[in-house]
């Protein structure tokens, strides 16, 4: 299959990937290309800078979550109709699994997908140490992705002094610079990005940011380089199955998984989605409705009534502490929360989800707010990074997971609890460290790990069947 593509790398974290790649896909709107993007690794904050933004449809890829051959599957499912897709980097080029290993890098996803690589220096302060650097991300990469280099908070009197010399000395496309500007800079917190939402004009400086790129960066170069990215070969079910995308609903029929997906079950999953609960993989939606879930979404802000007729409830991450004193007041929703679980609902409530259900959130400065008081337990701002990586996690007693089967996932706090929970065990892949987390029953899995069901979706497809167990259990109330 072929389709033009790119991805958006650099040395370090900080060094401009995301204003390049959120400018280029606007750029690329504008000139009326049907695009997509994906965010290499578990970061949940630039998609929905692309989506709610940009307004492109935005994905996760990541080679630690997914092999090889599942990682090309989930980029070509999404392909069809589009014809450009431009895939942002993590951290610095190479930087893996632990920092160390290439599984899990940007470099690593542009290889499985042979995806050619725009190379983003941050040139601001550097001279002639700007070539050393980029001659030795350049003498690294084997298989010679690196297409061209932007440099990214330089003037363009030292651009014109600076391009030639790179060209002339590592025979690399110098695609053109961006200066530093107001409007080519977003802001951040602990998290991440400041969230979409917080940021009233970025679309009008979005806009005016790709009017600046255009001045001082070769769209034509960055076009030329995708439409040169090799054609992807892959298993034959694969194609097959890219082949019978229905383009009404997303389920990939041909899959194997779809084989055991009982049409007539139509369990409702209620997710929490607003302000403060806003981290989903879309890949992990998708997946619960591809086995038979539908998806209603409430807000633990704005609402005070669950969806009518939901049968499970999904808690996601966010930044529920940004919103405490809102979620405190909302005393409807926390008590309808807790009677459902209460009640046997099956529930799934990761990182901001899992604080949501203790029965106190302390803010940094003290303040105590009552949450929805399913876990008897305190959580607490400890003012530095808790936990921060992949793990994988096995489950000590089977209840979501067959025994001995394993899900990936990634934590990222620092806000801590009382009470992490000790009925599974994450493993950390770069090290082998170990150390319990998760609050689980028959029915519930609730803690800090944020999971990516199509690493297992044996555990998307068994969420699915408690909800249905809890739909046929109450049918008879109603």
């Amino acid at each position: 299959m072929d389709i033009k593509r790119i991805m958006i790398a650099a040395p370090k974290s900080g060094s401009g990937k995301t204003i390049v790649a959120c400018t280029l896909l606007q750029v690329l709107k504008n000139m009326e290309k049907r695009v997509i993007s994906y965010k290499c690794g578990p970061d949940y904050i630039d998609p929905m800078f692309h989506e709610k933004v940009i307004g492109v449809p935005a994905k996760n890829l990541d080679t630690f979550f997914t092999n090889e051959e599942r990682t090309r599957e989930i980029f070509l499912n999404n392909i069809p109709e589009k014809d450009f897709a431009v895939l942002e980097g993590v951290m610095g080029l190479y930087d893996g699994l632990g920092g160390i290993k290439e599984e899990g890098s940007s470099y690593h996803l542009a290889k499985v997908t042979k995806t050619p690589i725009l190379f983003v220096v941050d040139a601001k302060g550097m001279g002639r140490s700007a070539v050393s650097l980029i001659a030795g991300f350049l003498d690294y990469d084997k298989e010679h992705l690196i297409q061209a280099v932007l440099l990214n908070k330089i003037s363009k009197g030292y651009y014109e002094i600076i391009k030639p010399l790179i060209e002339e000395e590592l025979k690399i496309h110098v695609a053109g610079f961006l200066p530093e500007r107001e409007e080519l800079h977003i802001e951040s917190r602990y998290l991440g990005l400041i969230m979409p939402k917080e940021l009233g004009d970025i679309k009008e400086r979005l806009q005016a940011a790709s009017k600046e790129f255009l001045k001082t960066v070769s769209i034509e170069c960055i076009i030329k380089i995708a439409e040169g990215a090799e054609p992807l070969q892959v298993s034959e079910e694969i194609e097959e199955t890219i082949q019978r995308v229905d383009s009404g609903n997303n389920i990939k029929k041909g899959s194997n998984r779809n084989k055991n997906i009982i049409a007539e079950r139509k369990p409702t999953i209620a997710v929490a989605k607003d302000e403060a609960f806003c981290f989903y993989y879309a890949d992990n939606i998708e997946i619960l409705k591809e086995y038979g879930a539908e998806i209603k979404y409430f807000s633990p802000l704005w609402d005070e009534t669950l969806p009518e007729g939901c049968h499970a409830l999904l808690i996601g991450g966010g930044y529920p502490e940004l919103y405490a004193k809102k979620l405190t007041e909302n005393e409807k929703m926390r008590t309808a929360v807790k009677n459902a679980v209460e009640n046997g609902m099956p529930v799934v409530a990761e990182c901001g989800g899992f604080m949501y259900l203790h029965s106190v959130i302390i803010d940094k400065n003290g303040i105590c707010y009552d949450m929805a008081g399913i876990i008897p337990s305190t959580c607490y701002d400890t003012g530095k990074l808790v936990r921060f990586g992949y793990i994988e996690i096995e489950e000590k007693k089977s209840c979501f997971l067959p025994k001995g089967e394993r899900i990936k996932g990634h934590e990222f706090h620092y806000y801590d609890s009382t009470n992490n929970g000790n009925d599974t065990i994450a493993i950390k892949p770069a090290t082998g460290n170990q150390y319990f987390c998760i609050i689980e029953s028959e029915n519930c899995w609730i803690g800090f790990p944020h999971l990516y069901y199509p690493s297992n979706p044996i555990f998307a497809k068994a969420f699915v069947e408690k909800a249905e167990k809890y739909k046929k259990r109450m049918e008879p109330l109603h």
